[in-house]
């Protein structure tokens, strides 16, 4: 498995600390950059990569790093530099190099280490003799962040309690796509994934679990996997059909619950248009605050900002901007925000995610409220509200959980149109919809269910058929 050490520190490195956590391996290794200067790289005398150093970054949100690392590594102040080390798989003592490496920064600058008992950490005033560590070779990667490359296949290996989607996972996921190769993260059964990560894992893209049972599964789906020409596929049983694992299988109940809120806006490409404020709105309607950070991978190092946020998105367009958004630690609160250039102007499609413990409600009879300030103030299109049982902590397990029940649905006011307004207005749900935003350009709001039974996609499914249909809504029904 990967070998990951993250050095956090109360001070910003510069070039001398920088330099002498390098010269914490001793001088048989050589210095190299790659990604146009963002990644540093220790080598052994033939050129061949033993850790990987991630650029340092400045965590500014409070709870990141508990979050990802748990609440041992939580700074103090709040603040920290996260300065993150990743060792090759294929040399058997590269970890504690990294490990070395992330003491000495963290002796030199004040902080932490994390893993706090990372091989390597015990004596970082003195260089390690790494006179007998070189490399094995392993097949090339189109950058630091894969281990192993494949003509079909990116793989990278992880162990940590919770994987998130880091900068370099990022990287690689991009790399792996431009290449037509498939991205796939092999980790063991005990790690979780984040929302952020399970978001991005669509085909070729893969969560491969190590199983002893099994071998290998994927943990989103539990699809027993195998090894063949270079990549994990589904395996085959002598019917042709692929088996589930049966550590995915592994349903716990859970007193958890996750309100799921999905929606998309749109709006002109007017010149003071600034974004994120659907989003701002419906987190502070659903947690009383705001978010707390963001950025365009995890950790979300930067305190929130509208204006930022629009700032990066022009600088990208018309190619579409991805971020992650997070809150405050005693509301588990994780949104995914994409911005696009669509025919119909500016578009954001957001899924936010928030957690909820034993004897805390979700904020469900909110809901109506705020798909009408959206559909008022933000150019609202569609919204779909769904409820589940699982983790409030909201990492993703590789086994079973139970699927998300709607309990809610909006049109903004142009879909409306579309649809015909009463067409809308009448359906054949047992509840009328509640009217959204000005009378003259309605939207509505379908409440579905209260999530605590399946019924919720029944009812899904019959107000998609009648608003697609386009025909008048039965005699007697809500209107």
């Amino acid at each position: 498995m990967t070998k990951d050490v993250i050095a956090l520190t109360e001070r910003m490195p510069d070039t001398a600390s920088m330099l002498a956590g390098l010269l914490a391996g001793g001088p048989d290794l050589h210095v190299q950059t790659v990604g146009e200067g963002a990644v540093v790289q220790l080598c052994d005398a033939g050129g061949r990569p033993l850790v990987s150093i991630e650029a340092p970054l400045l965590l500014q949100v409070p709870g990141e790093a508990a979050r990802l690392l748990g609440p041992e590594a939580e700074p103090a102040s709040g603040t920290a530099w996260w300065i993150e080390a990743r060792a090759a798989t294929s040399v058997p003592d590269a970890e504690a190099l990294a490990g070395h490496f992330a003491a000495r920064m963290a002796m030199m600058l004040g902080g932490s280490v994390w893993p706090p008992d990372a091989p390597g950490t015990a004596d970082p005033a003195h260089p390690l003799d790494t006179s007998g560590i070189t490399a094995v070779p392993a097949p090339a990667a189109a950058q630091p962040a894969v281990d192993m490359l494949t003509e079909r296949a990116a793989i990278v290996l992880q162990d940590r309690p919770l994987i998130p989607l880091t900068s370099w996972l990022s990287e690689a996921l991009r790399a792996s796509l431009e290449s037509d190769r498939g991205l796939q993260i092999v980790t063991p059964g005990h790690c979780r994934i984040s929302p952020a990560l399970r978001s991005v894992l669509d085909a070729p893209t893969r969560w491969v679990v190590q199983d002893e049972r099994c071998g290998y599964y994927d943990g989103t789906s539990g699809a027993v996997l195998r090894w063949e020409d270079g990549a994990f596929v589904p395996d085959r049983d002598e019917s042709g059909e692929t088996p589930a694992a049966e550590a995915f299988a592994d349903l716990r109940p859970t007193d958890d619950r996750q309100l799921i809120v999905s929606f998309r806006t749109a709006h002109a490409p007017e010149a003071d248009l600034v974004l994120g404020g659907a989003l701002e709105t419906a987190w502070q309607k659903l947690t009383g605050t705001p978010p707390a950070g963001w950025s365009t991978a995890e950790p979300a190092n930067v305190p929130w900002s509208r204006r930022q946020l629009t700032d990066l998105a022009y600088e990208r367009a018309p190619r579409p901007t991805w971020t992650v958004v997070v809150g405050t630690p005693d509301r588990p609160a994780l949104a995914t925000l994409r911005v696009l250039r669509t025919p119909r102007g500016v578009e954001e499609d957001v899924t936010l995610t928030l957690g909820y413990g034993p004897g805390e409600e979700p904020p469900l009879d909110a809901l109506p409220a705020l798909a009408d300030e959206l559909v008022t103030r933000y150019g609202l299109s569609t919204m779909v509200c769904q409820l589940r049982e699982a983790g409030r902590d909201l990492g993703v397990p590789p086994r079973l959980e139970r699927p998300p029940v709607p309990v809610g649905f909006a049109l903004g006011a142009e879909e409306v149109r579309e649809v015909g307004r009463a067409h809308a207005a009448r359906t054949p749900l047992p509840q009328a919809p509640v009217r959204l935003g000005p009378a003259a350009r309605p939207g509505y709001y379908y409440a579905l269910g209260d999530g605590q039974d399946v019924q919720g996609w029944e009812a899904l499914r019959t107000l998609t058929h009648y608003l697609r249909s386009g025909g008048e809504a039965p005699a007697g029904t809500a209107g």
